[in-house]
């Protein structure tokens, strides 16, 4: 697998399945990163067929009719949605190398992307023990750190899950080291 190349640094969060608070803890750690100065954008994984928009509404309608992008806008805010060009039914998801190119990145300084664990971006992974999910730092090269809520079998970073200020400290050190690198 090649490196995603982006303009702006790249942090994944990642675990093995659904259900391991993947979300909850960016809920928690974007305004606290916000508040620290950062500009950040989110690329979400979504698995199977998801949409934000619904019956009734008119841009559910233009888009049911056939149009392959919908722009939706306000003066408070804008989104996008692009009938995926893959209508083969293959299994495999969008890459986030063809999801990236659609974000500006002049609005963001950092890129935080949830899921897509198998894409080759540093990331940190949430693991629970309790839940008997393989540890993915074990076979990933790219886990940077491990955000846990018990130990976990790992010769990385491990980071308490339950405390937001020390993970965004750890992202911060962490992000200053990629503007160093530019």
């Amino acid at each position: 697998m090649s490196e995603i190349i982006c303009a702006k640094p790249l942090l994944g969060f990642c675990a093995s399945g659904s259900g391991v608070g993947k979300t909850t803890l960016l809920a928690r750690l974007i305004p606290v990163l916000v508040a620290r100065g950062l500009r950040l954008s989110v690329v979400k994984h979504a698995h199977h067929t998801f949409d934000i928009d619904h019956p009734g509404k008119d841009s559910f309608r233009i888009r049911e009719a056939g149009a392959i992008q919908t722009m939706l806008g306000s003066r408070r805010r804008w989104a996008l949605m692009t009938e995926s060009s893959r209508v083969d039914d293959r299994d495999d998801d969008l890459r986030l190398a063809e999801l990236l190119p659609h974000m500006d990145v002049a609005l963001a300084d950092l890129i935080l992307v949830e899921g897509f664990k198998q894409e080759p971006i540093p990331k940190i992974e949430i693991y629970r023990p309790s839940l008997n999910k393989p540890l993915w730092a074990a076979r990933d090269p790219h886990v940077i750190a491990v955000a846990t809520d018990a130990p976990a079998p790992t010769a990385l970073p491990q980071l308490d899950l339950n405390d937001t200020l020390a993970i965004a400290d750890f992202v911060l050190r962490w992000f200053a080291r990629q503007e160093k690198k530019t």
